[in-house]
């Protein structure tokens, strides 16, 4: 007897450490009918090699055990934000999404009704067992109304669990989408048509004509209860009720192959333009890394300061990262940003203890002070201090009256300038003048009648500097 294999899937599946031919599906399981249904059908078209395949929590994230295609993993619920950049950055792929209901249709649906409202150029293949069948068969949001669950063992109730979730009927209201059908696999007749309306998701993809999904009704035997023909029955007899199938929507032959994206700006265009004559970063491991610390309040200019010498840092070739962090109020919320300046890449923007710290508020003083590495730096407006004078005997602490030296040149709000002077004339940012004072006026293009003002802060500060420090 031939037994046809199944193609477009590996030789062997080596999930367990040794070669087998096994899945870890369940058995009477739908999952591995789409499998072998949709591998064909790849095959059968010839587009195998241009597909990739983004794969979520849920039962099938072991596929890339089996599909021989491109896989890649995506955290719960997020395979249409993988799969939208996938398509996005490379138009000859043909991307699918490949989802359970526990996945889509709950931590992932606004995830994925994004998708398909901005019509990304991708399919979605949905399979809607009416559970959460890996973590052992709670509520989802497709399990019917008096269905028994872990979650529910009295039965879904619509008062206290809402009522079952049709993801195609909410993606036909959208305008983008050009194919929603709705199929199963419980028996022959319907595996046939479930693979028509595969090929035809995906050759929609492979003429790139827009956003496709199929929902699959698919059997769950284990946590439905009894064997693999009862759990085909109750897809057919109940599920079947709450979600009719058929093809909801088909306008994908009206439809114009989607546009090339235009190109992404170069990045001299970002940050308000201020990146003008930005290098590459330079390997260099003769630079240290410097690791350094702004903290304040909004409206203080703390995130542009370290914006600023972030593009600075670029400018002089560093590999740089800034890492901003704020509160919910435009004004008067704590803010703070770390950077990293570095000759060879940087491991993790994350700053915990500075080599150099700013800080424009005394809480925040107060709280980040002990974090300053010792031998390190402290820059702070001499406002702040009152009294009190930073305890801290083992770092360099420059005081400079940033508030008076703004105000005293028109720029009250510019006391964040007369930092960046400090931090220039000290050598704090190990970063060339010529660096700093690009960023800076960089910083003000689309403000340029603030850029002589800030120049006037900036020397009054550099002249404090040279009086005062030595």
């Amino acid at each position: 007897m031939n037994v046809k294999r199944t193609i477009g899937m590996y030789e062997t599946f080596d999930r367990g450490g040794a070669p087998t031919r096994s899945t870890h599906y369940c058995a009477g399981c739908g999952h591995g009918i789409l499998h072998k249904l949709i591998t064909e059908a790849l095959v059968e078209m010839g587009i195998q090699d241009r597909v990739i395949m983004v794969n979520p929590i849920g039962c099938a994230v072991f596929g890339y055990y089996y599909w021989d295609v491109g896989s890649i993993g995506a955290a719960h619920g997020r395979a249409p934000a993988m799969a939208t950049a996938l398509a996005r950055t490379l138009p000859e792929a043909i991307v699918i999404s490949y989802q359970g209901d526990g996945d889509l249709a709950a931590i992932g649906f606004n995830c994925a009704f994004q998708a398909a409202s901005r019509g990304e150029r991708m399919v979605t293949f949905l399979v809607n067992n009416a559970t959460y069948g890996m973590t052992g068969g709670q509520t989802s949001p497709t399990s019917l109304l008096g269905q028994r669950t872990v979650t529910s063992p009295r039965g879904r109730d619509a008062a206290d669990e809402g009522y079952p979730l049709h993801v195609c009927e909410v993606f036909n209201q959208l305008r983008a989408p050009v194919y929603l059908a709705r199929c199963s696999v419980a028996d022959t007749s319907r595996i046939i048509r479930a693979k028509k309306a595969i090929r035809r998701a995906l050759t929609i993809q492979r003429e790139g004509r827009g956003y496709a999904l199929v929902e699959f009704l698919s059997p769950c035997p284990t946590t439905t209860g009894g064997d693999s023909m009862a759990a085909a029955r109750f897809m057919i007899e109940e599920v079947e009720k709450e979600f009719p199938l058929g093809v909801l929507r088909d306008t994908a032959d009206q439809a114009a192959p989607a546009r090339a994206r235009a190109a992404a700006p170069p990045l001299d265009d970002f940050f308000r333009g201020s990146f003008r004559g930005m290098h590459a970063p330079r390997a260099d491991p003769s630079v240290r890394e410097r690791r350094l610390l702004f903290a304040g309040s909004g409206g203080q200019g703390i995130l542009s300061l370290g914006l600023c010498v972030a593009e600075a840092g670029s400018h002089a070739g560093r590999f740089t990262t800034w890492y901003p962090s704020y509160g919910p109020e435009q004004r008067g919320g704590s803010a703070s940003c770390s950077l990293v300046l570095a000759g060879i890449p940087v491991g993790s923007p994350a700053v915990d203890h500075p080599d150099v710290l700013v800080c424009m508020t005394r809480p925040m003083l107060d709280r980040l002070l002990e974090t300053v590495q010792p031998g390190g730096m402290l820059f702070c407006d001499t406002a702040i201090l009152d009294a009190r004078a930073p305890s801290r005997t083992d770092i360099r602490t420059i005081a400079l009256p940033a508030t008076d030296l703004a105000d005293a040149n028109g720029l009250p709000r510019a006391a964040n300038t007369a930092i960046l002077a400090a931090l220039l004339y000290t050598g704090a940012t190990g970063l060339p003048a010529d660096a700093i004072i690009n960023a800076r006026d960089g910083a003000l293009l689309n403000k340029p009648t603030l850029i002589d003002k800030n120049r006037l802060v900036f020397e009054a500060s550099m002249a404090w500097c040279r009086e005062h420090l030595k």
